[in-house]
């Protein structure tokens, strides 16, 4: 079996995030995974999983758009739009950078950045529920 490209571990995770493939989401990631956000805290595999979930519960239509990726040596880096309707009616729309680290064909850590202030609307709507 060929293994697959860094790029196309990007396109099948964003994709599995997107439809809330949980399943998808964790064939493709390493058990260990490591995901930081704007350098908070590090999030384990499930924990990222229940905050897509959660994101996906308040954010009508959630989706990517404009993505750009690239391979590096031991990982891929993904620019893209986050996008979708938020509980009030208003547009979600966040500009994210995502650089990950592969290993033996997993993803070992994702290390997200994206603008803080596009995305008060969503920390509000996370929120809304204590």
């Amino acid at each position: 079996m060929k293994t697959m490209s860094h790029t196309d571990l990007a396109e099948q995770l964003f994709s599995a995030f997107q439809n809330a493939d949980d399943d998808a989401a964790r064939a493709l990631c390493s058990p260990d995974l490591k995901a930081i956000q704007n350098h908070r805290p590090a999030m384990d595999l499930e924990a990222l999983l229940g905050f897509n979930q959660a994101v996906q519960q308040k954010v009508k239509d959630f989706h990517y758009a404009d993505a750009v990726r690239a391979a590096t040596a031991d990982g891929f880096v993904e620019e893209h739009s986050v996008r979708g309707t938020l509980p009030d009616g208003s547009p979600l729309q966040i500009a994210a950078c995502v650089v990950a680290q592969v290993k033996d064909g997993k993803i070992t850590e994702l290390r997200e950045y994206l603008d803080g202030s596009s995305a008060r609307g969503l920390i509000k709507a996370l929120a809304a529920d204590g």
